[in-house]
This record gives structure tokens, C-alpha cells and sequence, in this order.
């Protein structure tokens, strides 16, 4: 447990001035707000807004000085522009009191890498030279891939690099389950799916050398709907969260109850190793009998194996329909020993688990042990969407996730446009 140096009498002024967790002081930090930003949190937990209204944020990442870079999107409902947001705290209150924007083109994925800030637009990944303590690039960026597809559907690319300098771009599928009329009641699927053919994997790039198509990449792994939730652990392997496919009930409606459709199929976290195949869109993966079965479009009855039976499985589920949208392996020092090395994951939130109520739109911790996952998921931060959980009424969506210098963890949302900060204040820090 991280040590805290409070005074006994600190911290009965504290107690005395403020509700919980008010004027908590995070870390040594700046107070957390009175009601978190909004969100619930596990005991000995608070959070802070940094950023309120910046547009639709995706994914995030903080340099070492703590200056924040938000990748954001175009919106579709508002004049708001996409492109990088970097944002300063420059009288340490906690909150960003200045901010820069470059780029016109929105996007989602975005990284530090060397000496460079890496950022993903739908169709490339570009490259601007960063220099600490600099929120605006000296130069144009370069590009480093450009001519990704992202017509239709899906479109969202990563801009992930591990040590040895690989970019590992998600270039999702353009549908649901590739059939010959997408989303149509009894439409088969096709066989093989076109679509797998420069879609709906994981590729792998030289982040070093620029003017690259998708052709000079590598097709690292296969049968992925769409997985731009990715990130990789401490221990060197690579890990995504897979949107699962929708619609069974639907297309299929003599085959599957609303109830299954809402409950089917799982979301997928996998170990993305060179040249797997997940299997979309022959399989899902059905949480009741606990492995990948035969998706309708392709024969299948909700029991068969057939085909699926080679295809990788997932190492772990989670319930259908969330939406993950990020993914962290937790390296600081700042949370309690349990959470390092574990897995953060941002769920979107639902739109298609009717007669259900809509779900996700929360933070998860999975916790990991020897490079692996175990035990069980639990609740780490909720009440983003507020007081009703649908895209369209929800307040905030969680989209992205990035860990501070100091082991605080920031999370993004391409709802609202707010960013929360969130820090371990230990037990004698809540009331």
C-alpha cells in the first residue's frame, strides 16, 4: 500500500470541511471533486475532471511531464473539428487550463513513441515530431501508413508500438457477420468472406518507415470484427477486446429468443499471437457452452463446432454487447500492488441487448497473474452514462484509457468530451 504523509490533524480537517471524498487530496495532488466527476469507484479511490467538453475523445496518452494528448474524432453533430488535443495543467489545481489543438482529420488511436507522436486517423497513421514540453508539433507530420480501407463500418484504427518498433494497426470488418446482404434476416454468410482479405485482423507495420500502404504490412492476426481496444502487457504479449458480432435474434429469430441475442455472444479478450485466427465470421463465442460454436450464417445451429473448432479462443469473456473500446495493463506504482500488471478495460456501452436494459458504459480491472488472467472481472469505475444507459441519452461514454507518470489513471469519453483523473488515496482518505 502506497504511504500517504498526512498529519492526523490534515486529515481531521479534511474530514471536517468537506463530504465524501471532497478535498481529498490525491497523491499529494489536487483534491478530487466532492462526486468524483460523476463516477463511482472502489473504496480508497478518487477522481477529478481534467477536461470537460473537448469534443469526442478517444484514445488518450500523458507524457511524462504530464502534458495529456487526446486523439479525437470528427463529429458528426457539431462543428467540432477532429485531430490532437494536448492539454496542460499549468498551475497544478488539477484541471487543464491550456490547450492546443493540431490536425484536421479526426481519429482514435494515438502514441508516444521515441521522438514522435504517433496519431491514427480512419484511413493512416501519421507521425509529428514531439519534443517535451511542446503541446504543438515544430512540423507537418509524416505519414507512415496511408490508404487504409474504412468505408462502411468499423473504421476506428489503433497506433500501438511495442519496444522493438512494430505498429500494430486494427483495421476492422465492414460488417456484421460478412453476409451477402449485411444485417438481412436468413442472408448466408460468404464463404470464404472477402472481407478477411484486407479487413478484420490486426496489421503490423515498420514504425520507422514512412510512405507505407497496407501491402508493405503484415497481416499479423485474422478473424477479428473489430479490436481496436489493444494494448500489450509487461510481459511482451500482445492483447486485444474484440467487439462481438450482433444480431443473432434478428437474423436468425428461429434459432434464437430476444433473450439469447441479448446474452450472445460474448465479448472476447485475446492473446493476438503472430498469424492466429479468431474465427470471425465463422464463429462467436456463446457464453452458456463456453467456447466458439458455428455462426447461423455459415450452417451453424448454436451447438455445432464444425470449422471453429481449429480457430484460437479467447483467454478470457465478457458480456455481450459492452463495446470495449480500450484497453490498459496497469504498470505504476500509484494504485495498491493488486492492480499491476492487471487489465483496464473501457466499455463503450450497448445499444442492442433489448428486452434487456442496455449495459456497459463502465470501466472494468481484470486482475492477472504470471502474464495471465485470473479469477474474475470486477467493477472498477461507473456512472458515466448518468440517469439513462443508451447512446443517444447517456451523459458520458468511455472510450479511452492512459496511465499518468505518477500511476494515476486517466480515462477518456466520446460522449460528453469530459476526461477523469483518477488516484488511490487509501482507506484513511474516504470517509
Amino acid at each position: 500500500m502506497r504511504v500517504h504523509h498526512f498529519s492526523l490533524a490534515v486529515l481531521a480537517t479534511i474530514a471536517l470541511l468537506s463530504p465524501c471524498p471532497g478535498d481529498v487530496f490525491a497523491q499529494d495532488g489536487p483534491p478530487c471533486d466532492p462526486d468524483n466527476g460523476g463516477l463511482t469507484l472502489p473504496p480508497g479511490f478518487c477522481a477529478h475532471v481534467v477536461a470537460d467538453s473537448v469534443g469526442q475523445a478517444r484514445h488518450l496518452v500523458v507524457a511524462p511531464n504530464g502534458d495529456i494528448f487526446v486523439a479525437t474524432r470528427t463529429s458528426r453533430d457539431s462543428a467540432a473539428a477532429g485531430g490532437v488535443l494536448a492539454l496542460r495543467d499549468t498551475d497544478g489545481d488539477g484541471r487543464a487550463d491550456r490547450e492546443e489543438r493540431f490536425g484536421d482529420t479526426g481519429g482514435t488511436g494515438i502514441s508516444l513513441w521515441g521522438e514522435h507522436l504517433y496519431f491514427a486517423p480512419n484511413d493512416a497513421v501519421l507521425r509529428y515530431p514531439y519534443e517535451p514540453g511542446s503541446l504543438q508539433p515544430a512540423s507537418p507530420p509524416d505519414t507512415i501508413v496511408s490508404g487504409l480501407p474504412s468505408e462502411r463500418s468499423h473504421t476506428a484504427k489503433t497506433a500501438l508500438i511495442d519496444d522493438e518498433g512494430h505498429l500494430f494497426v486494427n483495421i476492422g470488418a465492414p460488417s456484421n457477420t460478412c453476409q451477402e446482404e449485411d444485417r438481412v434476416e436468413g442472408s448466408p454468410g460468404q464463404d470464404p468472406c472477402p472481407q478477411l482479405e484486407n479487413r478484420g485482423g490486426i496489421w503490423r507495420f515498420d514504425v520507422q518507415v514512412t510512405g507505407q500502404t497496407q501491402a508493405d504490412g503484415e497481416r499479423y492476426a485474422t478473424g477479428l470484427r473489430n479490436t481496436f481496444a489493444l494494448a500489450i502487457h509487461p510481459s511482451g504479449d500482445l492483447y486485444g477486446v474484440q467487439h462481438g458480432r450482433d444480431q443473432l435474434h434478428q437474423n436468425w429469430p428461429a434459432l434464437f429468443t430476444e433473450e439469447a441475442g441479448a446474452h450472445k455472444p460474448s465479448e472476447e479478450l485475446v492473446r493476438i499471437e503472430r498469424g492466429a485466427d479468431f474465427g470471425w465470421p465463422y464463429c462467436y463465442h456463446d457464453p452458456e457452452v463456453g467456447h466458439l460454436v458455428l455462426a447461423p450464417e455459415y450452417g451453424g445451429d448454436g451447438e455445432e463446432v464444425g470449422r471453429c473448432a481449429d480457430k484460437t479462443e479467447p483467454v478470457f469473456t465478457f458480456p455481450a454487447h459492452w463495446a470495449p473500446n480500450a484497453l490498459l495493463f496497469y504498470t505504476g506504482s500509484g494504485f495498491p500492488e493488486r492492480y499491476r500488471g492487471g487489465a483496464f478495460i473501457a466499455f463503450h456501452g450497448s445499444w442492442n441487448r433489448a428486452p434487456l436494459p442496455q449495459d456497459g458504459y463502465n470501466v472494468v480491472f481484470l486482475p492477472f497473474a504470471d502474464g495471465r488472467p485470473t479469477g474474475s472481472f470486477e467493477l472498477f469505475a461507473d456512472g458515466f452514462a448518468g440517469g439513462e444507459k443508451s447512446p443517444r441519452d447517456a451523459a458520458h461514454r468511455p472510450s479511452g484509457l492512459a496511465q499518468g507518470p505518477d500511476g494515476s489513471l486517466y480515462i477518456a469519453d466520446d460522449k460528453g468530451g469530459r476526461i477523469w483523473r483518477i488516484y488511490y488515496v487509501g482507506e484513511s482518505g474516504t470517509m
